[in-house]
């Protein structure tokens, strides 16, 4: 049996016509009728009432049809969704979050284009808490994230934390500790720029979560719409700001990064994919990270969290 016999049984029972089904199939009448009573001779059943007008189905054809019609579905979704994996496999989404151009994205990204050109890729600038929808719809097919989110359906892999630094006007009395490093205890009086100013939970909420979590509350936290504009405003002697280490290498003037002391005050980097995804591009991007982090002397933890 093949599925083409599925469907010509098919299409007759809903034309109801053995001559509107062979012109619906493009197929003409005799090697259509031929096929419907070979598909008979190889169930043993009658699936069609003979003579009848129109063709009237048999209840063991009504069963066979109902059969017959999920199996045409399911053949079509599979082969939808292998065409999507396939697609996938040339070309690949990646989400990121716009401070992760500052760290090693940039350079795991070219490697991974270096060692498989095949691959098309695409880079979607994408928050880490809409990564989980973009994901889930196809929007993107790997995230570079910052937050701590879970989700039944996306597999999180921890790659490493990323210590937070203190950007101050190098004229500020904090100055004094560029060497020795600050615990933000220290900074709970001073004004303290938070990003971005987007739908939470995002790096803002992470660097209050971790005053909370130290049991600190800080006097004037204030959230402005992005970095560039939290570290210009330090830069004009306005206040100061917290910042993943790697986002330090902004080169903007008058500012200096003093180190954060407190255990907890760091920022996850995480890479996200969808829970059952097997595609061949996921170990493909885990070795260029490997490669890279371990180029740059950076630890890499590849955990699930």
């Amino acid at each position: 049996m093949e599925l083409r016999h599925l469907r010509y049984f098919v299409t007759v029972v809903e034309e109801q016509s053995i001559t509107k089904a062979a012109e619906k199939l493009c197929i003409a009448q005799p090697p259509l009728s031929r096929q419907i009573q070979k598909l008979e001779e190889e169930l043993g059943i009658t699936l069609f009432e003979r003579g009848s007008r129109p063709v009237k189905t048999t209840e063991a054809g009504m069963f066979f049809y109902e059969h017959a019609v999920q199996i045409l579905t399911h053949t079509a979704q599979a082969t939808s969704m292998a065409r999507r994996i396939n697609a996938v496999d040339k070309t690949v989404r990646i989400g990121y979050v716009g401070s992760l151009l500052y760290a090693l994205l940039p350079q795991i990204i070219y490697l991974f284009r270096q060692r498989h050109p095949d691959i098309h890729v695409e880079l979607i600038e994408c928050g880490t808490r809409d990564q989980i929808e973009a994901l889930k719809v196809g929007k993107i097919d790997i995230g570079f994230g910052r937050l701590r989110l879970t989700d039944p359906s996306i597999k999180r892999l921890l790659l490493r934390k990323e210590r937070l630094k203190l950007a101050v006007h190098k004229n500020h009395h904090l100055a004094e500790f560029i060497n020795t490093g600050v615990y933000l205890s220290q900074i709970l009086d001073e004004s303290i720029f938070s990003y971005p100013l987007t739908p939470k939970p995002n790096f803002s909420t992470l660097i209050q979560s971790i005053f909370t979590e130290l049991g600190l509350v800080p006097k004037k936290l204030s959230e402005v719409r992005e970095i560039h504009l939290a570290l210009g405003l330090v830069s004009s002697g306005e206040g100061i700001c917290l910042i993943p280490e790697s986002a330090s290498d902004i080169g903007m003037k008058n500012l200096i990064y003093i180190p954060v002391l407190d255990l907890e005050a760091y920022s996850p980097i995480s890479l996200s994919v969808r829970n059952m995804d097997q595609s061949a591009y996921i170990p493909y991007i885990l070795e260029c990270i490997k490669e890279v982090f371990e180029e740059e002397g950076k630890p890499i933890q590849l955990n699930e969290d």
